[in-house]
């Protein structure tokens, strides 16, 4: 029952984080055929961002009160219709409403599914890396997805991107079935004796957010930088999209076993010592050699991705929602409030000065990491 509810939990997971990767793969194809500026494609970004960040601590807060395991094929709907329906109408209004409706889902489905993956995990940091897992597998696909339906239908092709909703739905559908009914009310097992570490959770958020940025950051302007300084016109800025991504996939597993010899902490924390480097070779080296820093800062930005959130969850021991939301949502959304200000940034200037920024944020996040310590472990909560 372990194996196979934490496998459909992060399937699930691919299904729905392809829509957070999609709108971003978006962006070179709303540049190409509808001409938009810098600043309006990153302004989608925003869009899918802005209202997830703002509603996704309200879906922690429920998942505190009440267990809500039916969110999670409804909002793995919500999240791939509003990108569905992002290339119907050429209105660049209409666009951001179903953008910010697919946020929405995004929004209500991950604090619910990282509680119920914390409690299928029982505890262990590598069956939640494989929960994580399925996150960066939707984002790798996504820009392989979207290049492929997009490049030979146009952006008029878009309602054939439903297709992994349907998928995620069905398979958090399933994952229900393994779940037994909880109660209605709270507290329940989740909530076990311990206090909560807000001083301790809020560097962590910060370091989180100075990531957040970073990756998304990237991941709007990535596909157009690297056709830039790689050549090779549309198709290397999805192969760079692609490697951001698909190192992610690598990087999370390899958090979950590093941090089961060395410490959450201390692979944490190297990690983001090492991003800073490899920001710095992306936005410099030229060529290339661009997709091995772009590799090297996907793997310094997703190794401590599931090690955030069991960090996030253990000092906040009674608000397991909050946490979830907080260090899996609402940080990793907020990083699309800045897209707008590097778009404008890159209109300005260039998108190499643009990027330029980046480099900083990892050593912020690692200033405020080296500042925390190791939170004391609860019981591990039982399904």
């Amino acid at each position: 029952m372990f194996t196979s509810l934490i496998t459909r939990l992060s399937l699930g997971h691919a299904c729905v984080d392809i829509y957070q990767g999609a709108v971003a793969s978006l962006v070179p194809f709303f540049v190409a055929e509808r001409a938009y500026t810098y600043a309006a494609a990153s302004g989608i970004v925003l869009a899918a961002s802005l209202l997830s960040s703002v509603v996704q601590p309200v879906f922690g807060a429920l998942a505190d009160r009440w267990s809500m395991p039916w969110l999670l094929p409804v909002s793995a709907l919500t999240s791939g219709l509003g990108v569905a329906l992002a290339g119907v109408s050429g209105s660049y209004a209409l666009t951001l409403v179903v953008v910010a409706v697919s946020g929405i889902g995004v929004a209500a489905y991950h604090p619910e599914a990282a509680r119920v993956a914390r409690l299928a995990a029982r505890g262990s940091h590598t069956a939640m890396s494989w929960f994580s897992l399925g996150g960066n597998i939707g984002f790798a696909v996504a820009p392989l997805m979207v290049a492929s339906v997009i490049a030979t239908g146009g952006l008029g092709a878009s309602p054939f991107l439903i297709v992994p909703a349907l998928a995620g739905a069905a398979l958090c559908g399933a994952a229900l079935r393994k779940i037994p009914r909880p109660s209605t009310t709270a507290p329940d097992a989740r909530e076990t004796a311990g206090r909560d570490d807000w001083s301790s959770f809020a560097k962590l958020s910060g370091a989180i957010v100075c990531r957040s940025i970073v990756f998304v950051g990237l991941s709007t302007f990535i596909s157009l930088y690297a056709t830039q300084r790689a050549g090779g016109g549309a198709v290397a800025g999805t192969a760079a999209l692609f490697v951001l991504y698909l190192g992610g996939a690598v990087g999370t597993l390899a958090g979950g076993v590093l941090a089961a010899r060395f410490g959450r902490l201390p692979v944490v924390r190297w990690s983001y010592a090492l991003t800073v480097l490899s920001v710095a070779g992306t936005v410099f080296v030229p060529g290339p050699l661009l997709y091995l820093f772009v590799a090297c800062t996907s793997a310094g930005l997703y190794v401590p991705f599931s090690l955030h959130i069991t960090l996030g969850q253990d000092y906040l021991p009674r608000r397991m929602g909050t946490a979830s939301g907080v260090t899996l949502g609402l940080t990793v959304s907020i990083g699309g409030l800045a897209s707008p200000l590097l778009g404008a940034l890159a209109d300005a200037t260039s998108l190499r000065t643009a990027l330029m920024p980046l480099i900083a944020l990892p050593a912020i996040g690692l200033a405020l990491l080296s500042t925390v310590e190791e939170p004391v472990l609860t019981p591990p909560a039982r399904l």
